[in-house]
């Protein structure tokens, strides 16, 4: 009986795990259709008294196309420029914009450019390990080496966590893809490599 207690109770977090996509879309969808299409819908039916369903949608996507577009071009890049100047003599509005393009050229990268590679590092007390993820390397005057700059996720949330600066000899290389590392850190350690290999 307590064995298929275990089964039931497996299968069906697994199968739990397996709507977490499908239920991110569905969101998705349902918050543009809320709070874009639905909005535009309105309007346009209060003053021109027609509705298009999906055309608020339609404009939002046509409005990131030409946006993306412009920002392509040199014309563009040179608007940027302009802007980028302009709100760094303004405060608040200098931080604000500085994280938010550090974010999306973060995000404009590919993710071998963002995690160079998936590494271990001990945390809490030796023996205790944690995964890791490097995205680059900083040079340590003071003691004349080269320090790993290494970002350690919080599962299940990736996108939260903290940076740490830590010498190559105090990592270990488990032999895994940074997509097996992600998936391991995405599942809270449900899913994603089985073996240590270095």
């Amino acid at each position: 009986m307590k064995d298929l207690v275990k089964h039931i109770r497996v299968f069906v977090f697994r199968g739990l795990l397996a709507t977490i996509p499908f239920a991110l879309s569905i969101f998705a969808v349902h918050f543009l259709y809320s709070s874009i299409d639905q909005r535009v819908l309105d309007l346009l039916e209060e003053h021109v008294g027609v509705r298009f369903p999906g055309l608020g949608i339609l404009l939002l996507m046509t409005a990131l196309y030409v946006l993306g577009f412009i920002t392509s071009n040199v014309i563009g890049r040179r608007v940027l420029g302009l802007v980028e100047r302009i709100t760094s003599r303004i405060p608040l509005v200098k931080t604000t914009y500085q994280i938010g393009k550090q974010v999306s050229d973060t995000f404009a990268m590919s993710d071998r450019q963002v995690f160079q590679r998936a590494i271990l590092l001990e945390c809490v007390k030796p023996g205790i390990w944690t995964t890791g993820f490097v995205t680059g390397s900083v040079f340590d005057q003071v003691n004349g080496e080269t320090l790993l700059k290494v970002y350690v996720p919080t599962p299940p949330n990736p996108a939260s966590g903290n940076v740490l600066l830590v010498r190559e000899q105090d990592t270990r290389d488990p032999g895994w893809t940074v997509e097996e590392a992600l998936k391991l850190v995405i599942s809270a350690g449900v899913i994603g490599p089985k073996l240590i290999k270095g």
